[in-house]
């Protein structure tokens, strides 16, 4: 599903990824470990196409998304790339609905089919109640579900996990990190997730640990 060979990044003379190799099959759950500044958060960027690297190979489904030109990317991105962040970044004049609406509509799918597909994905996380809330209306929780949801709405080949548990308490982390492997064995869908939470590590089917730009 995932294929990275050799990739690199650097900000200015700082070098961040040092020739990184990575493999991830379909219907995984990796979760990327390791201390800050070993660069995690740059390989998730670079592999879900937020930027570029410098050199290297990434392939996704098969496609060499490097060799994309920009607006190829962001095509590529909103139909088969999910993103979820550790503050789920949802848009806060718009409601559960509509947030999750949004990258379908992006994708060319009309108002009616992008609601069906958000009113499914939606349902699936069990909030059919809570469809007209805006984000100040729902619960951290809550926020982090229609995060997932909106992921998940173009069906994509994978979902890039940010600290996606870093701002929850408790109850709603150990929720958050079932409700992964529950989409992993219903729908087959592939995960990466970044995390500093060894809970969520340790769950995982594989764990990937990165030091100073590379992996162990």
């Amino acid at each position: 599903m995932i294929q990275g060979e050799n990739i690199k990044k650097s900000f200015g003379d700082l070098q961040v990824l040092k020739g990184v190799n990575i493999h991830v099959e379909a219907g995984e759950v990796v979760s990327v470990v390791g201390p800050s500044g070993a660069g995690k958060t740059t390989l998730l960027q670079m592999l879900g196409t937020l930027d570029r690297a410098d050199s290297g190979l990434i392939r996704i489904g098969g496609v060499d998304v490097s060799k994309l030109k920009d607006k190829e990317q962001a095509n590529f991105r909103n139909k088969h790339i999910g993103f979820v962040f550790q503050f789920h970044q949802l848009l806060p004049e718009f409601t559960a609905l509509e947030n999750v609406m949004i990258p379908a509509l992006i994708a060319g799918k009309s108002k009616k089919a992008a609601r069906e597909q958000a009113l499914e994905i939606l349902q699936y996380m069990k909030l059919n109640d809570r469809l007209q809330h805006k984000p100040a209306q729902l619960s951290g929780g809550e926020n982090q579900r229609v995060a997932v949801a909106r992921a998940l709405v173009n069906h994509p080949k994978v979902v890039f996990a940010d600290e996606p548990s870093g701002s929850l308490d408790t109850r709603n982390k150990e929720e958050l990190h079932q409700l992964f492997f529950d989409l992993r064995d219903q729908f087959n869908q592939t995960f990466v997730i970044v995390t500093h939470d060894v809970q969520l590590a340790n769950l995982t089917d594989r764990v990937i640990e990165m030091r100073d730009g590379l992996i162990l």
